[in-house]
C-alpha cells in the first residue's frame, strides 16, 4: 500500500492491538481485586447460573445448620434434666427402702421422709428449669423439637422448602405424677407401710426413666450425625462455587505482569506508527 496521509493503517493495528491489551488487564484487574474470575454472568453465564444455584443450596444448608443447632441445644438441656432426675429417683428409693425398715424408730422416720419430700419437690424444679428458647422436652406441653435435614429430594431450586422427614425430638412428661415419674406431688413415705409401696413405685419411675434416657441419647446422637453430615456438605458446595468461579491469582500475576509488558511495546508501536506519515514530508525537500 502506498503512502498517505488520510489513512495510517499500521496506526490502526497498533491501535486495536493496544486496546485488545487494555481490555485485557482490565479483565485480569477486576480478577485480581476480586479474587473471582466468574464475578458476573458476562464473564461466564453457565459458570455463573450454576454458581448462584449452588450458593442457594449453600444458604438452604446454613439455616439447616441453625435449626439443628437449636434442636442440639434443646436436647442438650433436656438430658441434663432427665439425669438429674434419674439420679434424685435413686436417691429416693434409697430413702424409701430405708424408711421401709421396721427396725427404726418414728423420729428417724420423720427426719427421712423429710428428705424425701426435698428431693420429691426438686424433681419439679428441675423440669421447670429444664427450658431452651421457648422449649421444655421435660415439662408435659413444654413442646417438642422438629429441625430441618435437607432440602426436598429433586429440589434444588429454593432454599425454603423442606424435607418433610425432619428430624424430631419427642417431649417426655417428666412431671410429677404423669406417666414417667409415677410419683405424685403430694407422696410422702411418713409410714412404713408407704415406704413399701414408694420402693415399687420408684422401681417404676426408674424403668420409665431409662427409656426417656434411651430416647433423648438416641436423639441427640442424631442431631449430632445430622450436624456433621450437614458440615461436610456445606464445605464440599463451597469448594465446588470456588472451583467455579475463583480466581487463579498466581496465573493472574503472571497474566498481568506480560500484559504490562505488551501494553508498553503497543504504545511504542502506536507512536512509530504514527510517525510513518511524517516520512511523506522527505519526499517534497
Amino acid at each position: 500500500m502506498g503512502f498517505s496521509v488520510n489513512t495510517n493503517v499500521g496506526a490502526m493495528a497498533a491501535l486495536q492491538s493496544l486496546n485488545e491489551t487494555n481490555k485485557g488487564m482490565s479483565q485480569v484487574q477486576s480478577r485480581i481485586n476480586t479474587g473471582l474470575k466468574v464475578a458476573s454472568t458476562k464473564d461466564d453465564s453457565a459458570s455463573y447460573t450454576i454458581a448462584q444455584s449452588l450458593r442457594g443450596d449453600l444458604g438452604g444448608l446454613q439455616s439447616v445448620s441453625a435449626s439443628l443447632s437449636r434442636a442440639k441445644s434443646v436436647t442438650d438441656v433436656a438430658v441434663a434434666g432427665t439425669e438429674q432426675i434419674s439420679d434424685l429417683v435413686n436417691q429416693m428409693k434409697a430413702k424409701a427402702t430405708q424408711a421401709a425398715d421396721d427396725g427404726i424408730d418414728t423420729a428417724s422416720r420423720d427426719a427421712i421422709n423429710k428428705d424425701f419430700v426435698a428431693l420429691r419437690d426438686q424433681i419439679t424444679t428441675i423440669v421447670n428449669s429444664s427450658e431452651f428458647n421457648g422449649t421444655n422436652l421435660l415439662k408435659t406441653g413444654g413442646g417438642t423439637i422438629t429441625a430441618l435435614q435437607s432440602l426436598k429430594d429433586g429440589d434444588t431450586t429454593s432454599a425454603t422448602t423442606w424435607d418433610p422427614d425432619s428430624l424430631t425430638v419427642a417431649n417426655q412428661g417428666l412431671d410429677l405424677g404423669g406417666s414417667v415419674v409415677t410419683v405424685a406431688d403430694t407422696d410422702e413415705i411418713a409410714t412404713q407401710a408407704d415406704a413399701q409401696a414408694m420402693v415399687d413405685t420408684l422401681t417404676t419411675t426408674q424403668q420409665n426413666l431409662a427409656t426417656s434416657l434411651s430416647d433423648l441419647g438416641a436423639g441427640s446422637r442424631k442431631i449430632d450425625a445430622q450436624m456433621s453430615f450437614t458440615g461436610k456438605l456445606s464445605d464440599v458446595i463451597e469448594a465446588g462455587i470456588g472451583n467455579l468461579v475463583d480466581a487463579d491469582l498466581a496465573k493472574e500475576s503472571a497474566k498481568l505482569q506480560a500484559l504490562q509488558v505488551k501494553q508498553q511495546l503497543g504504545v511504542q508501536a502506536l507512536s512509530i506508527a504514527n510517525q510513518a506519515p511524517q516520512t511523506i514530508m522527505s519526499l517534497f525537500r
